[in-house]
């Protein structure tokens, strides 16, 4: 260890050249450190004769990594996200707090995480929840957060994945919306073989007419459609009785089981991708981080196995079951 200090410039070059990677040019890296551009030009050339490499690419624009810059960065901008968590570990123990930071949906944040939060306050008293809400479709890295919810294969080299359950689709709407189709239904015969006109929710990076995935072979007429970028609106107006939505199991499974939602077909749909939480492997799994996501593991898979003991024509035992 001792050698490799010796072999090491200062801490202050480290900053400078997080900063001017980050920023893209010495005058924004200057400005957020509070040095000239100067400054900062000098201490990017030392640490550069330091390690024998260019790490910057100079451009009229500004400046870009090289791959040895890149190499540089990716590794020093880990540390010091491992420094700064540790900081604040430190801080929430001497504050009594214990924090989990999650990435997940905006969705999943509001129709599953909320419904569950005074129970999970109950089971975890010191806990608070930290979110990195995403609107869109799940992906991202994780360095920076204790746990994500992504749709991936499994864990890799650089990623711990643990298991929720596969990526399902139904078709969801409210109660009422789908008791007033079935009423349709039974005062016009002419419907009988394309079911009653339907409003469609849709999320805008979704395919815009889905229906077809779950009435295949039906012309069943579309009477408008909704468009929406925030899954978590897709669902609350799916719950408000607009119209049907398309609806992904590990969101909507708590209203599915408490009824405010009901599936409006029987036909579900799997895509073959598996939803899981994920975790930087050089980030330590501290207790409290492997107690949440377990317990919300267990607690999701409750929440399905009720779903698919109300509706068992959605045939969701055995999906479920289906692992990779």
């Amino acid at each position: 260890m001792r050698t490799l200090r010796l072999a090491l410039p200062s801490m202050n070059g480290f900053f400078t050249f997080e900063a001017a990677a980050r920023c893209g040019t010495f005058a924004r890296a200057a400005a957020e450190l509070n040095v000239t551009p100067a400054a900062v030009s000098r201490m990017i050339g030392r640490l550069e004769e330091h390690l024998g490499v260019a790490l910057f690419e100079r451009l009229p624009g500004g400046v870009t990594p090289t791959a040895d810059g890149r190499l540089l960065y990716e590794a020093i901008s880990r540390g010091f996200a491992g420094i700064e968590a540790a900081l604040r570990e430190i801080e929430d123990r001497r504050a009594g707090v214990e924090t989990v930071t999650l990435s997940v949906s905006t969705g999943f944040t509001t129709h599953w995480i909320m419904p569950h939060m005074a129970e999970i306050k109950r089971v975890f008293p010191a806990l608070e929840l930290r979110f990195q809400l995403i609107m869109t479709a799940l992906a991202g890295p994780v360095g920076d957060v204790d746990l994500g919810m992504r749709f991936v294969e499994g864990s890799d080299a650089r990623h711990e994945a643990s298991y929720i359950m596969p990526e399902v689709l139904v078709p969801i709407c409210s109660p009422g919306y789908r008791a007033g189709g079935q009423e349709a239904l039974s005062r016009d015969a002419a419907l009988a073989q394309a079911g009653p006109p339907a409003t469609l929710i849709n999320l805008s990076e979704a395919q815009p007419d889905w229906s077809h995935l779950f009435f295949p072979g039906e012309a069943r007429p579309v009477a408008a459609s909704m468009n929406f970028s925030d899954y978590a609106i897709v669902v609350q107006a799916a719950m408000l009785g607009q119209g049907v939505a398309l609806g992904w199991l590990n969101v909507a499974c708590h209203w599915l089981r408490t009824g405010a939602l009901v599936p409006a077909s029987e036909r579900v749909m799997t895509t073959g991708r598996h939803c899981q939480f994920v975790r930087a492997r050089d980030k330590p799994l501290r207790p409290i981080v492997a107690q949440v996501r377990d317990w919300m593991i267990a607690r999701l898979a409750e929440d399905v196995a009720a779903v698919a003991a109300l509706h068992p024509g959605l045939g969701l035992d055995a999906i479920v079951q289906q692992r990779r």
